[in-house]
C-alpha cells in the first residue's frame, strides 16, 4: 500500500509534465517515487543559459509535511550551493519550520533555476564565490564558463522512469573545491580561502518561492 506521500509525488510529477517548464526536467529513480534525478539549465539571457545542473532529491513518507533533501551533483561554483556537498543554500529547505505544504518539485525546481543567476550574497555557503562575484564579476563568469561549457546529455522529454537511472546518476561527476582553485588560479591571481560555512538566511529565494506558489495558483 502507497503512503500519502506517493500520491502527492505522483500529483507533482503531473504537474511537471503538464507545464514542461523550460529548462528542467526531473524523473523519479525509485520505484516508490521517494528519490528523483533532476536537471536544471540556467534561465535564458543570463550567462548560465545553456549550462546544465543535475541533482537528486530525496524525499520520505512525510512529504509534504517537511521537505525534501536537494543535492547538487553537478555542483556550481556559487554562493548559495555548498562546493563540497552540493547542497543548497534556502531556508525552506533547511529548516522544516520554514516549509510550505503548498511547495511542490515544479515550485522547488524553478526557485533554483531562478537561484542560479539570482544569488543572494547575505550569508553564503561558498565564501569563495560571493567574494569573487562581488570583487570581479567577469572573472566570476568566466570561470563559471570554464567549469560548466560542457553540457550534461539528456533527453529533454524524458520524464518516464528510466531503465537504468543509477547509471546516469554516476555519470555525473562533481565539481570539487580543487578544480575551480585550478581553473580560478589559472586566471587571476588571488588566493583561494580555507573552506568556509555560514547558516542559510536565502530570504529573497524563499520570496522568489512564495511568488511562484501564488502564480501557479493563479493559473
Amino acid at each position: 500500500m502507497h503512503c500519502r506521500a506517493y500520491f502527492l509525488l505522483e500529483r507533482d510529477f503531473q504537474e511537471l509534465k503538464e507545464n514542461n517548464f523550460k529548462g528542467i526536467t526531473a524523473f523519479p529513480v525509485s520505484e516508490d517515487l521517494m528519490e528523483w534525478g533532476a536537471n536544471i539549465e540556467g534561465l535564458q539571457n543570463t550567462f548560465w543559459h545553456g549550462l546544465f545542473f543535475q541533482l537528486t532529491i530525496h524525499f520520505t513518507s512525510q512529504y509534504n509535511f517537511v521537505p525534501p533533501v536537494v543535492k547538487f551533483i553537478t555542483i556550481p561554483f556559487h554562493p548559495n550551493v555548498d562546493q563540497n556537498t552540493g547542497r543548497v543554500c534556502i531556508d525552506f529547505l533547511d529548516d522544516p519550520e520554514k516549509w510550505n505544504t503548498n511547495y511542490t518539485l515544479s515550485s522547488i525546481l524553478l526557485a533554483l533555476q531562478v537561484m542560479l543567476s539570482n544569488p543572494v550574497l547575505e550569508n553564503p555557503v561558498n565564501l569563495e564565490a560571493a567574494r569573487m562575484l562581488i570583487k570581479d564579476e567577469s572573472l566570476y563568469k568566466q570561470i563559471v564558463l570554464r567549469l560548466f561549457s560542457q553540457p550534461i546529455q539528456w533527453r529533454e522529454n524524458s520524464l518516464e522512469f528510466p531503465k537504468d537511472p543509477h547509471k546516469l546518476t554516476r555519470s555525473i561527476k562533481a565539481v570539487s573545491f580543487n578544480d575551480y582553485y585550478k581553473t580560478w588560479s589559472g586566471i587571476a591571481t588571488s588566493k583561494a580561502t580555507e573552506y568556509y560555512r555560514s547558516s542559510c538566511k536565502c530570504l529573497k529565494t524563499q520570496i522568489l518561492l512564495e511568488s511562484i506558489i501564488n502564480r501557479r495558483k493563479l493559473n
